[in-house]
């Protein structure tokens, strides 16, 4: 965690990795709840609204939930119910809040039989929600090492099973919100949803031995497995995209002195696509300015070109050599 730390900290605009990393969380925390779409799909969504369709605008919800809940912890420091309500409204798109009705009940996925049912009065999940809100934030009333704590937070979390929708995505979003605040990552971008996708079956029966059985231990080394193979995998990941802007840094200053620029470094890998209109707005240049730009690159080999209706977009050129383990372009 610590040297995952230090290697984001190298990347010199954040939002690289956010805009990255936080994507590919968003994709497949959605997968785990079936709500599918392709890389290709999401990317273009992201530019253009009318790919927008319903398995996008979910994964989009996801990652708009995600920068919210990271902005406001990073600014206030804490982790409240509030922030929680807040991060649910935006995945569902509802201002439903915590359950009022009873009949809510946790089904296994394949057979269909009830594996837990969470609290069902309103009163005790208000009262349920507002303890662990004082757990997340208290450390003194029970000092635990964070990331075992935040494996226990999560079962805690699933099990009172707060909202009608949307609690398995706000639960993956407060793990990674919680190693934020308590300072392990500075950045938003440990893809632990890529872990329980590999081991679905697992994350559920090892959840469900918690509260049948009480089995701690198996839970949280399962869940501390998880951020160290995440943690591994995503150090790759960012030393990969420093590789790639440094190689790129060099070659355009060396052939294009006058026209580079860290902004413009920085445009070109904040998405697998980029446009002329994200340039004028990133380096405050008019429209023939960022054309010549994106055409000079292009003819010069480090961008490959792509019209999608009207538009011309614009991708690094050795983007599916770069992007095999996280970001395929399907």
């Amino acid at each position: 965690m610590a040297e995952l730390k230090g290697v984001a900290a190298t990347i010199p605009n954040e939002n690289i990795l956010i805009n990255t990393l936080v994507l590919q969380e968003a994709k497949d925390s959605s997968a785990i709840e079936n709500i599918i779409t392709t890389n290709d799909e999401l990317f273009r969504a992201e530019l253009f609204e009318e790919f927008a369709g319903p398995a996008q605008k979910e994964v989009q919800n996801y990652a708009r939930a995600l920068r919210y809940g990271f902005a406001e912890a990073r600014r206030h420091g804490l982790l409240t119910n509030h922030l929680i309500l807040e991060i649910q409204e935006i995945l569902e798109s509802n201002r439903a809040g915590f359950r009022r009705l009873p009949g809510t009940t946790i089904q296994n996925q394949q057979t269909g039989e009830v594996v837990h049912t969470p609290p069902q009065d309103y009163d005790t999940i208000v009262r349920l929600m507002t303890n662990l809100e004082k757990i997340i934030n208290d450390d003194e009333s029970w000092p635990v090492d964070w990331l075992i704590k935040m494996a226990v937070l999560h079962v805690q979390f699933e099990s009172i099973h707060p909202f009608y929708d949307g609690n398995g995505r706000t639960g993956r979003i407060l793990n990674i919100l919680y190693l934020v605040n308590k300072d392990l990552l500075r950045l938003p971008i440990l893809y632990l949803s890529r872990y329980i996708i590999r081991t679905k079956s697992d994350y559920y029966r090892l959840l469900q031995r918690v509260r049948d059985h009480e089995d701690w231990e198996a839970w949280v080394l399962y869940m501390l497995d998880g951020v160290e193979q995440t943690a591994r995998e995503t150090i790759v990941t960012i030393n990969q995209i420093k590789t790639l802007m440094l190689d790129y840094k060099h070659r355009i200053r060396d052939q294009f002195p006058k026209m580079y620029s860290q902004d413009l470094l920085n445009n070109l890998f904040r998405h697998p696509y980029t446009k002329i209109e994200f340039v004028m707005k990133d380096l405050q240049v008019s429209r023939p300015t960022a054309s010549n730009y994106l055409s000079k690159l292009s003819q010069s080999g480090f961008l490959k070109t792509q019209t999608r209706g009207q538009q011309l977009l614009y991708q690094p050129a050795p983007a599916r050599n770069f992007y095999p383990q996280t970001l395929t372009l399907m």
